[in-house]
């Protein structure tokens, strides 16, 4: 029997940001909101069944306007995982959180957001990342 598979190439149109942090993601998510007058809201938990291999849980924040949305994602799955490589995005597993901003503009805009995000005391280091070139993008796609 002949098997396909279907490669799909997804286009990523939004800014990502890893930040090192050894803070919650609550207290994350505060201290984001204060420094960039923002208003995260917690999100129901986004689940990643992968068939055989179990399953990953990772707690998610969302603000969003008419024209900007701002995604903080944890990068490590908090649910118990057998896995190796319990990430969203095993490409970059040294980031504990991921900050995607779609449609940044002014004080959101990537470079200023960058050095708004490495001068918060709360943040150890950020960078940012072509979510293009990351193997496993599309589970940065909500």
């Amino acid at each position: 029997m002949k098997t396909f598979t279907l490669d799909v190439d997804y286009e990523c149109d939004f800014a990502l940001f890893g930040l090192v942090s050894s803070t919650r993601d609550y207290t994350l998510a505060w201290t984001l909101n204060q420094a960039l007058r923002l208003r995260f809201v917690k999100q129901p938990e986004l689940l990643l069944n992968l068939l055989s291999r179990g399953r990953l849980v990772f707690t998610h924040y969302l603000y969003t306007t008419e024209t900007l949305t701002c995604r903080l994602l944890r990068n490590r799955s908090i649910a118990p995982s057998t896995l190796k490589k319990p990430f969203l995005a095993p490409d970059i597993k040294e980031y504990d959180y991921l900050l995607a901003v779609t449609n940044g503009a002014g004080t959101l805009a990537d470079d200023e957001l960058l050095q708004r995000l490495t001068a918060l005391d709360a943040v150890q280091y950020a960078c940012q990342f072509d979510p293009n070139t990351l193997k496993y993008k599309e589970n940065l796609l909500l």
